[in-house]
């Protein structure tokens, strides 16, 4: 009973998710998804490099180069042989050793597990033992999985910051990470719109939100310095 419980109580703070989507006209906006990648350097150097990073200014060009510098990183063994070659620092741009050694094991790992490329990697990351066992990678939480599967095709939502403030401008106040992504989910579905469509949707109006509130907040301590 308490399970059925949960899951009515998921279903309604997706009501509410929704009904706040509509209301503030988030899905008339035409916004481009998060890009799906046929390039394993890409999906890795993407995964690895997004957490805690300004997309636009550093994630993003990276990822471009890599994908200009390195078009035959398709497939894992083509990857791991650049690697081999060139080292992970060079091919990511980035130096901090904790990122670098992330790569590194998520590579380690993807090698051991038998990835050939982007469309094993898209079919095993529907698989809850795989994602389970991905996560015992140290820095490789739930959104990074979500994130990382968002990049293969997989239609699904990875729970950020833009995700959470959302959801508390809707009045949901629960914010666990699963039952976020399940209730966000069942939120598109309930718009009848992809995960991944919706995923972005909120993404850019909450980032469009979030730089009007530092023009405006800048405006006023110019105003006050005045």
């Amino acid at each position: 009973m308490q399970q059925q419980g949960e899951h009515y109580g998921a279903l309604h703070a997706a009501r509410c998710i929704a009904d706040h989507a509509v209301g503030e006209g988030i899905l008339k906006a035409c916004v481009p998804m998060r890009p799906v990648y046929h390039h394993m350097g890409a999906v890795l150097a993407d995964s690895v490099l997004q957490a805690g990073l300004n997309y636009s200014t550093i994630v993003r060009p990276r990822v471009q180069a890599i994908i200009e510098v390195f078009p035959h990183a398709t497939t894992l063994d083509a990857l791991t042989k650049i690697i081999e070659a060139q080292g992970s620092s060079r091919f990511l741009q980035w130096q901090h050793e904790e990122k670098v050694s992330r790569f590194d094991e998520l590579l380690r790992f993807l090698v051991n597990t038998r990835i050939k490329d982007t469309t094993d990697l898209c079919e095993a990351l529907l698989d809850n033992a795989f994602r389970s066992d991905l996560r015992e990678i140290k820095g490789i939480g739930p959104k990074t999985v979500d994130y990382m599967a968002c990049l293969v095709g997989v239609d699904c939502i990875a729970v950020d910051r833009h995700i959470r403030g959302f959801a508390e401008l809707a009045g949901v106040t629960d914010d666990g990470y699963d039952y976020l992504r399940d209730v966000f989910n069942f939120a598109a579905d309930l718009l009848s719109i992809s995960r991944r469509q919706f995923d972005a949707s909120i993404w850019h109006y909450q980032a469009s939100k979030n730089a009007r509130q530092m023009m405006l907040d800048f405006d006023c301590d110019t105003s006050f310095a005045n």
